[in-house]
């Protein structure tokens, strides 16, 4: 039987649970530390768009036959550009304290990148509205990706998500965020 490692310290190793910023540093923790929805009936409504990536590492078979649309489960990009269209759509059920918003766009486009053997996903998301839209664009990355893996894991269980995060953000109080290359 195979040992199991386990997945983060015991406890006593940690200082402040919360990390070492200070509560008002943090929006989603009231003064008590306590975790809470953020207020943004006063926030004014404004254009928002926020854009993340990441990608999915296979071996070169794997992406030839996506490449050459030959998986078994059909044509995984288009199915996996729906699922992170649906994801971002969905974020609020799946992350705890984001806001329902109202998307006015969500875009999901991939690259093949037959040198390290990769697919990349690229997820932009917008509304008009009084908050962001970054965890959309991250979950739509997510979702895609793990789509990709669901789909072509019968011949490579192997795969690795790598890379996601946020590449820029647009609109709202703290103005724009694009991420150093």
């Amino acid at each position: 039987m195979m040992a199991m490692l386990p997945l983060h310290p015991p406890r006593a190793h940690l200082r402040n649970p919360i990390g070492t910023h200070t509560m008002s540093e943090l929006t989603h923790f009231d003064a008590h530390g306590q975790a809470h929805m953020v207020d943004v009936a006063q926030k004014a409504h404004t254009h928002r768009v926020a854009v993340a990536q990441g990608r999915i590492h296979m071996l070169p078979r794997t992406l030839d036959l996506i490449a050459h649309g030959n998986a078994k489960k059909g044509d995984v990009l288009g199915v996996a550009r729906l699922a992170g269209i649906m994801a971002a759509k969905k974020t609020s059920d799946l992350i705890p304290l984001c806001h329902p918003l109202a998307l006015t766009r969500v875009t999901v486009s991939f690259e093949l990148d037959h040198e390290t053997h990769s697919v990349w996903c690229k997820a932009s998301a917008e509304t008009m509205g009084p908050t962001g839209v970054e965890m959309e664009a991250l979950t739509a990355v997510q979702v895609a990706l793990l789509t990709i893996y669901d789909m072509c894991k019968a011949v490579d269980r192997g795969m690795t998500i790598n890379d996601v995060k946020l590449m820029e953000k647009h609109g709202g109080k703290s103005g724009s965020f694009v991420a150093p290359l």
